[in-house]
């Protein structure tokens, strides 16, 4: 039986079908957890999540962590109940009108009183000693931020062997990258760092994606990236970045895509040029 189990009851479910009971505990366990003055702020952002953010929160509240934390929210907005789920888990949580995950982890920044980020996203689930295990590896000489790794969750599309092997493979690019490129094999669903060098740097908002890649590569001045390849800390989300293509289409499709200019992991980098479809564009 996985860990994440029993959070999967509710994943994907709208709000209406999560029974009282683990509202109430999450609500409960949640306020336990809170610290006046936490070593770390756990800031999960939300955009339309309804059927995601409540099992989320449960895994949270079920943290093993000896260091004092904050949980607050981020609602980007949002359509759905994903304010009322905030509202009713009774952590602090604060409106982001502008869309993008630029402005909302922006938001959770200003407004986190830790030493640590962590950047959360509620379409995904962590382990009970991520926390911890993370916060110990901040606290190292030297590591400005911290990556973890993660995984997808087994279903009928998507089989545990191939999800194993899909992984492993993009795992071992990771680390390899890592060396001399450790931005570019940074992932926002599992990522930390130290806030004070995060707020000096600031999230970018004029990009649609790759904001927390950009800030890791701002915070390679001021230390190291650090990365946990723990079990303890993998996390487990949806397939917002594969979609419903099999592993194997998904698989190819990587591989063409890294296997352009595959050279440059063997090189660092301290500037990257933004292509011309990932910039936001105003209304004049």
């Amino acid at each position: 039986m996985a860990w994440y189990d029993k959070y999967m009851t509710v994943y994907g479910k709208p709000f209406n079908e999560v029974p009282e009971e683990i509202i109430n505990g999450t609500r409960e366990r949640l306020a336990a957890l809170q610290s006046d003055e936490p070593l770390a702020s756990i800031v999960v952002i939300g955009y339309n999540e309804e059927t995601h953010l409540q099992a989320c929160l449960w895994a949270i509240s079920e943290i093993q962590c000896k260091y004092p934390v904050e949980i607050i929210g981020v609602d980007n907005d949002s359509k759905d109940r994903t304010a009322e789920i905030y509202a009713k888990s009774g952590i602090p949580y604060y409106t982001e009108y502008q869309h993008s995950c630029g402005y909302a982890r922006r938001c959770g920044l200003q407004h986190a009183k830790g030493k640590y980020y962590f950047d959360v996203d509620s379409d995904t689930l962590y382990p009970p000693m991520y926390y911890e295990l993370m916060i110990e590896q901040l606290m190292r000489p030297g590591v400005v931020a911290v990556s973890a790794t993660w995984s997808y969750f087994p279903d009928a599309n998507h089989s545990r062997l191939s999800l194993r092997l899909y992984e492993l493979c993009r795992d071992l690019f990771l680390w390899i990258q890592h060396f001399k490129r450790p931005e570019l094999s940074v992932r926002g669903l599992v990522f930390a760092y130290h806030a004070e060098y995060g707020r000096k740097e600031g999230y970018r908002v004029d990009i649609i994606r790759g904001e927390d890649g950009s800030m890791a590569l701002a915070l390679k001045k001021y230390g190291r990236i650090s990365f946990v390849r723990d079990r303890r800390c993998r996390a487990v989300t949806g397939y917002g970045t594969i979609g419903s293509q099999s592993m194997w289409k998904s698989f190819v499709n990587s591989v063409k895509i890294q296997g352009k200019g595959l050279s440059r992991i063997f090189f660092r980098k301290d500037h990257y040029e933004d292509s011309e479809d990932n910039l936001v564009r105003y209304n004049d």
